[in-house]
């Protein structure tokens, strides 16, 4: 599952300094500004336990990433073929492997500096923020786009990032269907990988 976690490194700004989810401005640039600023402060606050920061990762993650659509997606079309049971399972396994992922690795970049620098409204439902990682003596200049699903204009989400051109959520896609492929498309495959995943 190596590969996979990729998708959640970008992930890693998305909480804040308490475990109650902030309100955030509903323009998407805003937004995304707005979730990286608050996420600065919190890692930079020395009185917080990780416990505690993890919480607050896992809250805001919750509230402003759709990680329902995101199972779903990468899941494929095998989705379709799923008994209810079945589709509660993996979406329960996928939320949980989302979120220690995502929480395992919030100090990767956590002294560069991010930027939002644009934005386009690519549709009613899509809007695409342009963003950056700031080059370091660490790592060079990273490009971030996040796509932002804006059906409810006053409840953005974040659905997809695309990381110098690769979007997260394919290759996360791809990955799971490698798993499948190697299984014969056996799902229980997939959610075993996933449950030993988060079970460690």
């Amino acid at each position: 599952m190596k590969k996979g976690l990729f998708f959640l490194i970008p992930v890693f700004y998305l909480y804040s300094s308490s475990i109650i989810a902030a309100t955030y401005n509903t323009e998407p640039k805003i937004f995304v500004q707005e979730l990286v600023d608050d996420a600065v402060k919190s890692l930079s606050d020395k009185s917080l336990t990780e416990e505690e920061k993890n919480e607050a990762i896992e809250k805001i993650a919750l509230e402003n990433v759709d990680i329902k659509a995101l199972g779903l997606y990468t899941l494929g079309k095998i989705r379709k073929d799923l008994d209810e049971n079945t589709m509660n399972k993996y979406q329960e396994l996928f939320q949980r492997y989302f979120l220690k992922s995502l929480t395992s690795r919030l100090t990767d970049y956590s002294s560069q500096k991010f930027e939002v620098f644009d934005s386009e409204q690519k549709s009613s439902n899509y809007t695409i923020v342009n963003s950056k990682i700031n080059e370091s003596l660490k790592s060079p200049e990273i490009k971030i786009d996040w796509r932002i699903y804006t059906k409810n204009p006053q409840k953005p989400l974040i659905r997809d990032l695309i990381v110098e051109g690769l979007s997260l959520a394919r290759t996360q896609k791809e990955e799971f269907a490698s798993i499948l492929n190697s299984n014969k498309n056996d799902v229980n495959a997939l959610i075993n990988k996933l449950q030993e995943f988060v079970s460690k």
